[in-house]
């Protein structure tokens, strides 16, 4: 990516909505500006797990205002995620659909572990690069709103990565009711905090990392009062959380409470965040820990500067992980992906060669990890597979994806065969319909496990983008009558959705 070229990462968090810009400068990025809105999304989460629309019209007020900062950037040079409120919101699909609108760009709801991989990638790459660094087997705690993601790493990789649902602005309005601070509340939040973390005393053992490191709100805003306080500036110990606890309880309250360093909007939240840290510190035994400058949306503006052209995607590493691990024939793999592009590019010509940066490449880059996955599910059974398969897409570890991202992968791989109707809902997008056919094509051509004949094969769409032609050169169908019968099945097959295909013989 080109010196001087602008990249946005927009975090859409439970507490906090933040917008990064920054500038590339030979393999790093330097920032140009940063925007941090409250909006406390979290907090507007009922008790039958639905966003309030008071709450989404903070939600997309925050967003109108980043839309017009990053008027003139083009899609590749952003990316926003949201995380846990967004993951556990049953009406997410509401606020997204006007939330994309007013910024102008798409949204990923990311997962739990994608979470913690990207805020360890933007802690990693904040750090002073030294020798020593290499070598440095690093614990990082994030405490968002309504998560904590725990990570253990070494340089520029994360190796063990977990979200667990317990975060400052969930424990706040759980424990600490009203802004409250009394001993008995901090008490009851310790020990439920602590129960929510319990398993990760397995995987995070002091034995298994040198350095403690904090990043984003929570842990900012402690190191920062306690700097105030005269405390070692971008250290949080153990003496300074006692320090802190005993000045919240002689507040008493978050309205009550006078303390240097602490920001006003910190305050509603800092007894749910205060209890989630003070857990941590006592479940995995550390005494000290370092404020780290990354955070969230660092990792995500190195992600977008890593998935450039000219540097390797982690999200082809990915799918090829899970191509292994599910012992997927590579070789019909590899058959149906060639063909799928193939036919893609008759309908998109713009995608032969394009760059994943267009829509037409990232649309061809898609559909060829469709194609490349579609068999996924034949370990777990081959009756059915296609169900199997899109269970797993949408269940998966998969770094360096969105869940949204995954489940369009799924309902590709769901919908390659069989009928339409269990993706109505999906049929009304014409870039996933235009995908599905063309991969439903491609594994009816490659039925036979060989490389099919598609020469004289033409694929084109009419005017109004709901009919495609297949022509096929003079014989073909008396050359491979099986392939024929299978496309004339195909053509009923979408004869019951608002979409048309014609079969034409030359």
């Amino acid at each position: 990516m080109q010196n001087g070229t602008r990249l946005a990462a927009i975090d859409i968090g439970s507490n906090s909505f933040r917008l990064e810009i920054g500038r590339v400068d030979h393999g790093q990025i330097q920032r140009t500006e940063y925007l941090k809105e409250t909006v406390r999304l979290g907090n507007g989460l009922d008790n039958a797990r639905n966003l309030t629309h008071e709450a989404m019209q903070r939600g997309w007020d925050a967003l109108a205002r980043f839309g017009e900062r990053l008027s003139g950037f083009r899609r590749s040079q952003v990316r926003a995620v949201a995380t846990q409120t967004l993951r556990e919101a049953r009406n997410r699909d509401e606020f997204l659909l006007r939330a994309r609108t007013t910024l102008g760009f798409d949204i990923d709801v990311i997962p739990g572990r994608e979470e913690a991989r990207l805020i360890y990638q933007g802690v990693a790459h904040l750090l002073p690069q030294v020798d020593a660094a290499e070598r440095e087997r690093r614990l990082v705690v994030d405490i968002g709103g309504r998560s904590t993601e725990l990570i253990i790493g070494h340089a520029f990789k994360a190796e063990v990565m977990e979200s667990y649902r317990v975060g400052s602005v969930a424990w706040s309005m759980k424990h600490f009711a009203g802004g409250q601070f009394t001993t008995a509340a901090f008490r009851a939040a310790e020990v439920a905090a602590k129960a929510v973390l319990d398993d990760a005393l397995g995987n995070y053992l002091p034995s298994r990392w040198d350095v403690a490191y904090g990043a984003s709100g929570t842990i900012g805003a402690v190191g920062d009062v306690l700097q105030a306080a005269g405390y070692e500036g971008g250290v949080v110990t153990r003496a300074g959380l006692d320090w802190l606890l005993d000045r919240l309880l002689k507040a008493g309250s978050a309205d009550k409470l006078r303390i240097e360093g602490m920001r006003e909007d910190r305050k509603p939240v800092i007894g749910g965040g205060v209890s989630v840290l003070r857990a941590i510190f006592d479940l995995l035994e550390i005494d000290r820990m370092q404020v780290a400058q990354g955070a969230l949306r660092h990792g995500v503006l190195y992600e977008l500067l890593e998935r450039d052209d000219q540097v390797a995607d982690l999200r082809v590493g990915t799918v090829a992980g899970l191509a292994a691990r599910f012992s997927v024939d590579s070789s019909q793999a590899r058959r149906v992906a060639d063909t799928a592009a193939t036919l893609f590019v008759q309908l998109e010509p713009g995608a032969r060669g394009a760059s994943t940066t267009t829509h037409a490449g990232r649309a061809l880059r898609k559909l060829s990890w469709a194609a490349t996955l579609h068999e996924i599910g034949s370990q777990i059974s081959h009756s059915e597979y296609h169900k199997h398969g899109a269970y797993v897409l949408d269940h998966a570890d998969a770094p360096g994806f969105a869940s949204n991202d995954m489940h369009w992968l799924s309902q590709l791989v769901l919908g390659h065969r069989g009928k339409l109707r269990k993706l109505e809902a999906a049929l009304d997008d014409g870039d996933f319909v235009t995908q599905l056919f063309v991969l439903r094509l491609a594994v009816i051509l490659c039925h036979a496990r060989r490389d099919p004949d598609l020469e004289g094969l033409k694929l084109a769409r009419a005017l109004d983008g709901k009919l495609f032609t297949l022509r096929c050169r003079t014989g073909w169908t008396e050359l491979y009558p099986q392939s024929a019968h299978l496309l004339r099945e195909e053509v009923l097959a979408w004869q019951k959705t608002p979409w048309r295909v014609e079969l034409v013989n030359a």
